[in-house]
């Protein structure tokens, strides 16, 4: 049985399908309310949701020194949608407060509203052997990607997941599909590059 645990940033939007996708493949997914409670875990998720919501969340229970110091330490991080907005180095259409983790320019929304939400199918990837099942729904589009990040999925040639050591960022929703191989392969053979 894996003695795994992994984080998911429980402040809001969409963590419970997160939860569950954890437990289809085995691990001990933990809701992450508090600060402290970073230092339980052995990996971490900032699902998606509503970015600005999140933003003022993480202000009012200081959570911003944590996760800095859990983003430096080496561990295995998914940022989806909303995630990938909180991580990216700059944000536009419009621009706002973001973190920086990931070395990427993202426009919000920009895969469409909520009535555009779509279905599709990865590009194919060495990651893994057949395509991986998307759903955009209200997408950040990744605009441009830096020297630091590296391109891990694409969709019609654009980048759609991006890695930085062992911070990944998607724009679409895994959580949302009955495909588990990214969850798998980001917390149980993802590590930092020495």
């Amino acid at each position: 049985m894996n003695t795994k645990r992994v984080g998911v940033l429980a402040l809001q939007g969409g963590y419970a399908a997160h939860l569950s996708a954890l437990a289809d493949i085995g691990i001990e997914g933990v809701p992450i309310r508090r600060p402290e409670s970073l230092d339980t875990v052995s990996g971490l998720i900032l699902p998606g949701g509503e970015s600005t919501t999140h933003l003022k969340l993480i202000e009012r229970f200081e959570f911003k020194p944590a996760l800095d110091a859990f983003m430096a330490s080496g561990k295995p991080v998914l940022a989806t949608c909303a995630g990938l907005i909180l991580s990216a180095r700059d944000v536009v259409s419009p621009a706002q407060a973001s973190f920086g983790w990931l070395d990427v320019q993202v426009a919000r929304n920009a895969w469409g509203r909520q009535v555009h939400s779509f279905q599709a199918e990865t590009d194919e990837s060495p990651l893994f052997d057949a395509p991986l099942p998307l759903l955009f729904i209200r997408a950040p589009r990744i605009e441009s990607v830096g020297p630091k990040a590296e391109v891990l999925l694409s969709y019609k040639g654009e980048p759609i997941a991006v890695r930085q050591g062992a911070v990944v960022g998607a724009s679409f929703h895994p959580e949302l599909t009955p495909d588990r191989r990214l969850h798998g392969w980001i917390f149980n053979t993802l590590t930092t590059p020495s």
